[in-house]
């Protein structure tokens, strides 16, 4: 079974690289829409060559890695990466005009972020996600979360966001046609935050909120440049080279559709963008009601996140002092668990009883154990957090197809 991906920006070029690496899939088909360079050699280069992770043979072969590009083809649109037959189209952008159904693929992984709506139709005439299924393909899997543009729409029932080892069982062959992967964030906010769901139980968390210093992404200006007509976020056009930028995420929304439960807690999420070419943190506070004879300690939440990285490949527990740099490259770790800076602070908080509950209690005030928990964990927002997570779950719902 073939493979296919929707453009080569940050993540569908390291998705390149990753399915590179696996080889589970026999063939790739890449479309990039357009000419690159002047020639394939050109496209090749990029293919082969990163800031951030360095070079593709390297980081399939380590220091010994050379060249992996051979027998390239520019009229063909062909080339061999690491014995692996790759086949470049170039012929269109719109996802319902890609020749998916004449180069045999049934799965494409999207990872423009230009069609992001699971409720737009397939043959919109400025493209649309489920455009990929009236080209061919019979499943495409999302790298973002979804977006519903029109307000009132639910969520289409043959639509699903997964994250592998969250709630990748939600995922039914049978059903579903479109799914996403979510985010970076949210896949590691999810491992943040299940843990804690498992252990001590959605009713004890009282409320919850994140901020994650987030390393750069494409949608940040490297110098500063006017806005777009019509834009209301000014930040987004100042430069990500000087400044450290506030900005917007939408993981506590996509929280909820991998873990319900959250739904039920007062939850709030923050973003702010650093100089950084990738390496995140999540910097997460919960708020926890326990037992006044027993309050929730540091080594009580270390012991959780150390249990469920002993039964999940995706969660680590680091006992090392972390800085950024350190994450970047992190084999399959959606989450790294800064143990260290894991701390708590517990008070006892005094709650006005409404008049009914004094009737019948006795009483006029009630004594609340409340524990105040902060929790680091790193990710790396692209190759090694990320993309591998979306490479696993790519693998595992190309599995059913079979």
């Amino acid at each position: 079974m073939k493979l296919g991906i929707n453009g080569l920006g940050r993540i569908g070029k390291l998705s390149l690289w990753r399915h590179i690496s696996s080889k589970y899939f026999p063939e790739l088909v890449i479309n990039v829409g357009r000419e690159v360079g002047s020639s394939l050699e050109d496209l090749a280069a990029s293919i082969e060559r990163d800031s951030t992770y360095g070079h593709l043979g390297n980081y399939l072969y380590g220091y010994k890695g050379g060249r992996v590009i051979e027998n390239l083809n520019n009229e063909a649109g062909t080339m061999v990466i690491d014995g692996l037959p790759v086949k470049i189209l170039r012929q269109s952008r719109d996802p319902k005009d890609i020749a998916w159904r004449e180069n045999g693929i049934r799965l494409v992984v999207d990872s423009t972020g230009a069609f992001t709506d699971p409720t737009a139709d397939g043959t919109a005439a400025k493209g649309a996600l489920r455009g990929h299924l009236t080209a061919g393909a019979e499943k495409v899997i999302l790298s973002a979360p979804f977006k519903i543009k029109s307000k009132g729409l639910d969520m289409p029932t043959d639509a699903v966001t997964c994250i592998m080892g969250i709630n990748d069982e939600m995922y039914d062959p049978a059903r579903h046609a479109v799914i996403s992967a979510a985010s970076c964030t949210t896949t590691c906010l999810s491992y943040m935050i299940k843990p804690l769901m498992e252990r001590i139980g959605a009713d004890k968390i009282l409320s919850a909120s994140m901020v994650t210093v987030h390393a750069a992404t494409g949608s940040q200006e490297v110098l500063d440049r006017l806005p777009k007509t019509g834009a209301s976020d000014l930040r987004k056009n100042r430069s990500i080279l000087n400044n450290i930028i506030l900005t917007t995420t939408g993981a506590a929304k996509a929280l909820s559709l991998v873990i319900p439960e959250m739904k039920t807690i007062g939850f709030i999420a923050e973003s702010v963008r650093v100089p950084t070419s990738t390496g995140s943190l999540i910097i997460l506070v919960v708020n926890l009601q326990d037992e006044l004879e027993k309050p929730i300690k540091r080594a009580d939440l270390i012991g959780i996140y150390k249990d469920f990285a002993g039964v999940s490949p995706y969660l680590l527990c680091s006992e090392s002092q972390n800085v950024s740099s350190d994450i970047i490259g992190y084999p399959r770790a959606a989450t790294v668990i800064e143990s260290s800076e894991t701390h708590t602070r517990t008070a006892t908080v005094k709650v006005n009883l409404p008049a009914a509950a004094r009737t019948v209690m006795g009483v006029d005030t009630l004594d609340v154990s409340v524990t105040q928990a902060v929790i680091y964990g790193w990710y790396d927002n692209e190759l090694g957090s990320y993309t591998n997570m979306l490479g696993d779950l790519t693998e595992r719902i190309a599995e059913q197809m079979l």
